[in-house]
């Protein structure tokens, strides 16, 4: 086959092998300006519109992610206020449970205290006048004893007039008299 071309190539002596013929860069010149033109006028048009469209679509989505980060810190700023918030509410509440708590047992304290001290002056004032009652008792008793001793001792009968009271008064009076002088 080299032969076949080297022999075409000998009988047309004339042209150069590296330069095509003038009808063939005539006819690759119009296919080419027609394939340029194509590509000018129909597919940059469209090629750019999709890439406007896209970097469009692109912005808008660093716009959108943009004002939703700052939407996110807001709310985290909001959100961390209202924590902080929360936490001094929940502070102010524990310190106010606190003092109402020590305020009512200091109250109940109190009024232990207050029922403890009536109780201690009712039992008190009781026990004074069961003493007093057992005094009256007691000397009436010692007194009636004492003069039927007196009786007994001296072999008559004695009534229990005024003197014979007063004897017996004089004598317990004296006896506790010394009782508290001892203490």
């Amino acid at each position: 086959m080299l032969n076949a071309l080297v022999t075409v190539a000998a009988e047309e002596g004339d042209q150069n092998l590296l330069l095509p013929a003038a009808y063939d860069i005539i006819w690759s010149a119009v296919c080419f300006v027609i394939i340029a033109l194509v590509i000018i006028l129909i597919a940059l048009p469209r090629l750019n519109k999709v890439l406007d469209a896209r970097s469009a679509a692109i912005e808008g989505n660093i716009e959108k992610a943009d004002e939703a980060q700052r939407q996110a810190e807001a709310a985290l700023v909001e959100y961390t206020q209202q924590l902080a918030d929360a936490r001094r509410e929940a502070g102010e509440i524990r310190e106010g449970a606190r003092a109402d708590g020590k305020k009512i047992v200091d109250e109940a304290r109190s009024t232990a205290v207050a029922e403890a001290d009536r109780i201690a002056a009712s039992a008190q004032t009781q026990i004074e006048a069961e003493r007093q009652s057992a005094m009256v008792s007691l000397r009436q008793d010692v007194g009636s004893i004492a003069l039927d001793l007196a009786g007994n001792v001296i072999g008559e009968t004695m009534n229990e007039d005024a003197k014979a009271r007063a004897v017996v008064d004089r004598f317990l009076a004296d006896l506790e008299a010394s009782e508290k002088a001892a203490k």
